[in-house]
């Protein structure tokens, strides 16, 4: 049997994304050989590629791409972060993106039959599942039209651990609304302005910070100023034009924008995993596991 180091191991994990001990076995099974083996694993994923569904996919990479006036943010998903690494899912991410800019489905149903070079996404995500090994998952995705004289911003945090994608109206400064896109990025706002925070939302917010300023003891006839002052800070803090703009603290978002002739339209900001129950096991965990079996 040919002395199998965990560097190579390693190495074939890095390239397909499989499990250490599949991984192992398949150089096992081919006496070291690093191309046999990627042969070896995808003959053992078309066997078992419907065994993957019930698996959960909770990583990942999301990806912005522009067409015209039209732009798609998407997020493909993954079981493990080893495969955002795999140049084969980075190339999946990136093009499904630009079929849906390029070609607008209305559903997701639309958009798993969009034809591509090799068949259809649908069709792709299957033969990637097939040679990574892993269930490989087109969670979502969202359509942006912007105006002429608008502009797009997109950027991508991490490779695409977040992807954001901004539109600005009244100015084509791409710089700009990618700068504004970072910021997004970084402080996670969740609305463009306080005119779209709900009602609900405020009159929680409201009710919560009245309890609070009670609590503290503060006389009754203040109280309601004390929440007027902490209900607008917490209006500032979740709207985006309403932010110290990240590279220039002393101005807002607005004021940044405004500067460049525009205002913000709209954003949409995709973190990868976010809402999904995600899987607590560690590479550690992953070797104990296996030394138990």
């Amino acid at each position: 049997m040919a002395d199998i180091s965990a560097k190579l191991v390693k190495q074939l994990r890095d390239m397909t994304g499989v499990g250490m001990m599949d991984a192992k076995r398949a150089l096992v099974e081919v006496e070291g050989d690093m191309d046999k083996a990627v042969d070896y694993l995808r003959e053992k994923g078309m066997a078992k590629a419907g065994k993957k569904n019930d698996r959960i996919a909770a990583e990942g990479l999301a990806n912005v791409a522009v067409a015209g006036n039209f732009a798609a943010i998407v997020e493909i998903n993954s079981e493990t972060d080893f495969v955002s690494k795999n140049e084969m899912f980075q190339d999946l991410v990136k093009n499904i993106a630009k079929e849906v800019a390029t070609n607008k489905p209305a559903s997701m149903e639309e958009a798993m039959a969009l034809k591509t070079e090799k068949g259809t996404i649908e069709t792709e995500l299957i033969e990637a599942q097939t040679v990574i090994g892993e269930r490989i998952n087109f969670r979502r995705f969202e359509l942006v039209e912007k105006a002429d004289n608008a502009a797009f911003g997109a950027y991508l945090h991490m490779g695409g651990r977040i992807a954001v994608l901004t539109v600005l109206d009244g100015t084509t400064d791409e710089d700009a609304a990618k700068d504004v896109a970072m910021h997004i990025a970084a402080i996670n706002p969740r609305y463009v302005d306080e005119s779209q925070i709900p009602q609900e939302e405020l009159d929680h917010e409201k009710s919560v910070l009245t309890e609070q300023a009670l609590n503290e003891g503060k006389p009754a006839n203040i109280v309601d100023k004390m929440v007027v002052g902490r209900l607008n800070k917490f209006k500032a803090e979740i709207s985006l034009v309403d932010q110290p703009f990240v590279k220039d603290p002393d101005m807002t978002v607005a004021k940044f924008v405004a500067s460049k002739g525009g205002t913000v339209k709209y954003f949409v900001r995709f973190e990868v995993g976010e809402g999904i129950e995600k899987r607590e096991d560690n590479f550690a965990d992953e070797v104990m596991s296996q030394m138990k079996k």
